[in-house]
This record gives C-alpha cells, sequence and structure tokens, in this order.
C-alpha cells in the first residue's frame, strides 16, 4: 500500500519495542515519531501534524486549535499516554468531533503504592539527612517522627483525601493494614453527597467510619491528607495557607496528584514553622524546572519526587498500549479502550 493511500500519525514519543509494533506493522498507518528522547518540539509537531488522521502525545504536549488547524479536517482522533487531560482543550475537541483517549485505571496501583511510600517517608528530608550523617551522634529522638501505623498510645488513625476517586480509594485499602480505620474525603461540590455509597465502601474497606467532610474540617482531623484530585481551575492551590495552618502538627501531606493542587510557597512556610510534620511530594508546580534551589527542596521534612507516580515498567507498558490502541480504535471507527466523553 502506498503512503498516498495510509493514514498518517504522529507519535510525540518512541513507546518502546513492547508497543511500537503495534503502530510500526500496522500496514494502513503512515507513523511518524518525534526521534528524540525529550519533550516533543512545538514546531517539529505542527509542521509534522498537516495531514494526520490521528496524533498520540504525551502530557507534555497542548492539545489546542493550533495543533487542530495545523492538522487539518483530517484528524479523527488524538490518544494522550496519560490519565490526566489538563492539557487538552476539551471544547476544541468536541466542536470539531474529534475523539480523544486517555490511560486511566492502569496506574492506579502504581500511584497508590508512591502514595503510601511517600506518606511513611514524609519528614525525611535528604539533604537535611546527608549534611548531618557524617557528624552524626545518635540521642533517643533524632530522625525521629510520627509512626504512620497506629500503636496502642495512639489508636486512631484518620485518613484525609482531597478527592476520592479510584486512587484514593486503592490508597484507602493500602491503610488499613496499618490500623486506619476513619476515613474523610472532599469531592466536588458539584455532586451531591451520597450516604448510601460512603456506607458501602466502609463495608467494603472495613472501616468504621466513611464520610464527606469540608476541607476545613478534613485538615482539622487527618493524621494524613492524600491530595489526589484532579488538575485544573477549581482545583488550583486547594491546599493553600488556611488549609495548611489547619492540619494537625503531627499530621503529613502527601500529592501524588497535580502541582497545581499545592501552593509550593505557602507548604515550604508551613514546614519551616511546623504548622504540620512533614510533606511528601511527586508533583510540584511548574515541574520539571525545579532545581536545588526551589523552596519545597529546601524545606525541612519534606521528600521531594520528580513525577514518577506511573514509573514502573508494567504500568508504562500499560499506559503506552492503551493509548495505541485508542489511537487504533479512533483511527478505524472502533470502540476505543478508554475514550473521554468531551462533550460533557
Amino acid at each position: 500500500m502506498s503512503n498516498l493511500n495510509k493514514l498518517k500519525v504522529v507519535v510525540t514519543r518512541d513507546l518502546g519495542p513492547d508497543v511500537m509494533p503495534l503502530l510500526l506493522e500496522n500496514k494502513e498507518l503512515d507513523v511518524v515519531v518525534w526521534p528524540h528522547n525529550s519533550v516533543c518540539d512545538r514546531k517539529w509537531l505542527l509542521e509534522n501534524a498537516a495531514g494526520a488522521s490521528g496524533i498520540l502525545v504525551m502530557l507534555s504536549e497542548k492539545l489546542d486549535a493550533e495543533l487542530f488547524d495545523a492538522a487539518g479536517p483530517s484528524l479523527r482522533v488524538v490518544s494522550t499516554m496519560s490519565v490526566g487531560y489538563e492539557h487538552a482543550d476539551l471544547k476544541e475537541l468536541s466542536s470539531r468531533g474529534i475523539r480523544f483517549g486517555y490511560t486511566p485505571d492502569v496506574l492506579t496501583d502504581a500511584v497508590a503504592d508512591l502514595s503510601i511510600m511517600l506518606a511513611l517517608m514524609a519528614g525525611r528530608n535528604t539533604k537535611e539527612t546527608l549534611d548531618i550523617w557524617p557528624n552524626f551522634v545518635w540521642s533517643p529522638y533524632v530522625w525521629c517522627g510520627p509512626q504512620l501505623s497506629a500503636t496502642p498510645t495512639s489508636p486512631k488513625r484518620t485518613a484525609g483525601f482531597i478527592g476520592f476517586g479510584r486512587i484514593a480509594q486503592a490508597t484507602l485499602a493500602r491503610l488499613i493494614p496499618f490500623g486506619f480505620q476513619h476515613c474523610l474525603y472532599t469531592a466536588n461540590p458539584a455532586t451531591p453527597p451520597n450516604h448510601a455509597a460512603d456506607a458501602a465502601l466502609a463495608a467494603k474497606y472495613g472501616v468504621r467510619e466513611l464520610r464527606r467532610v469540608p476541607l476545613d474540617e478534613l485538615a482539622r482531623e487527618s493524621d494524613v491528607v492524600f491530595v489526589l484530585a484532579p488538575g485544573g481551575a477549581a482545583t488550583y492551590h486547594i491546599v493553600d495557607e488556611k488549609f495548611l495552618k489547619g492540619m494537625k502538627k503531627s499530621a503529613v501531606l502527601v500529592n501524588t496528584a497535580r502541582g497545581t493542587l499545592v501552593d509550593s510557597d505557602a507548604l515550604a512556610k508551613a514546614l519551616h514553622e511546623g504548622w504540620l510534620y512533614g510533606a511528601g511530594i511527586d508533583v510540584v508546580e511548574g515541574e520539571p524546572k525545579v532545581g536545588a534551589d526551589h523552596p519545597l527542596v529546601k524545606a525541612p521534612r519534606c521528600v521531594v519526587l520528580p513525577h514518577i507516580g506511573s514509573a514502573t515498567t508494567d504500568t508504562r507498558i500499560g499506559m503506552a498500549t492503551l493509548a495505541a490502541n485508542n489511537l487504533l480504535g479512533g483511527l478505524f471507527g472502533k470502540d476505543m479502550p478508554a475514550e473521554l466523553n468531551t462533550s460533557r
């Protein structure tokens, strides 16, 4: 089949030997791949999008009218290898009738695992450790902090979730063996409370209490706060000075969602002034431009990771495979394994 009769697709990152054959070996496709192991150059993308029927992108690529205009009327589907889609103009996609695929569920367990790890690590700052270690002198309470699990002297453990979707519930399931029996969460204000659903989830996970609460109550009552809501304008800096001042001094904050949900300057101030005990952060506003002089990197009792929540080989292959299959489904007018309804 000549290239003239093939459907052109643009892929903004090589998806590796386990996944790329799904596209490269398809005789009905003309596949154009960004050739470097780096963020795709915007100019290259706009130039190569011309005449494309499908585009497969990462979270780093902005999906907007400029790109869709560059592709032209042939564009049928856009697939993103991410569970988040704040980089996509959903209204523009909907108005043009372009189908849109994303990769939910695949990374749920990996992010939940990392959320627990950060809850355990919160309060341990690598730079502080290296500064102290060469001249370390043992003392009874050096490097001590709050214990995640319930203890005889502190038997009640409460988990607070900002956002209570798949990843939050998977995280809660992992907390049960640590003795957590109380779960509080906040949800989209536009969604009405559902007490029956809460009771069913409490029974499913075997906790004494599971209920939706206002943000200030969640801050006040939680031993660990997990930030797991979607990004976007509605949740921008939902964790701000007011929220942080309301937390227990012994509590820790974990963010494995989006950096924009937490005011970095406010969190750094809170850690310096002891409003909460510690923080475990996998996402930072402005990433990847996060250097040694960033307020959170310099803050005490703060662990900062470079957005590796889904960074297991199994998960990334799963995400890439789903993204490729979404693309194929959209190209050939078939079901997409994970299609987002952009008209909602």
